[in-house]
C-alpha cells in the first residue's frame, strides 16, 4: 500500500530545508571543502561537519521510509531515530562552539532551522502514533 506523496508531508519539506542548510554550513565551516571526503579528515571540525551532514541527509530518508511503511512499529522506530538525529545535530553545534568556531551565527541559524524542524516533526510523530492502518 502506498502512503502519502512526500510533497504533501510538511515535515519532509522542513527536513529537506534542514539538509540543504546543513550542507551549506558544513561546506563553510569545514577545512576540507570536498564534502564527499570529510569522513577521511582528522580535523575535529571536519568530523563534526560530516556528522551534521550525515544526520541531516538521513532525516528525510527516514521520513520517506516511515511514510511508505505499512507497519506502525516501523514508523515509530523511524521517528525515534529521527529524534536522536535532531539531538545529535544540536550536540554537534555545541561541539563546534567548543572547538572555537568563530562563525557562531551560522550555528545559531542551524539551531533555529533544527528547532523549526523539531516543531513540525513533533506534529508528524504524533500523527504516526495516532494513525491506524
Amino acid at each position: 500500500m502506498s502512503r502519502k506523496n512526500l510533497s504533501t508531508v510538511p515535515v519532509y519539506g522542513k527536513a529537506i530545508k534542514l539538509c540543504y542548510l546543513s550542507r551549506e554550513i558544513a561546506s563553510y565551516i569545514s577545512f576540507n571543502k570536498d564534502l564527499l571526503h570529510l569522513y577521511k579528515s582528522k580535523s575535529f571540525r571536519d568530523v563534526l561537519a560530516n556528522a551534521i551532514l550525515t544526520d541531516a541527509i538521513l532525516i528525510p530518508q527516514q521520513i520517506a521510509s516511515a511514510e511508505q511503511s505499512n507497519s506502525r512499529s516501523e514508523r515509530i522506530k523511524r521517528a525515534s531515530f529521527i529524534g536522536i538525529m535532531i539531538n545529535n545535530i544540536n550536540s554537534y553545534c555545541m561541539g563546534l562552539e567548543k572547538d572555537g568556531i568563530k562563525e557562531k551565527e551560522y550555528l545559531d541559524l542551524l539551531r533555529k532551522e533544527t528547532n523549526l524542524f523539531r516543531s513540525s516533526f513533533k506534529k508528524w510523530r504524533k500523527s504516526l502514533v495516532n494513525e491506524s492502518l
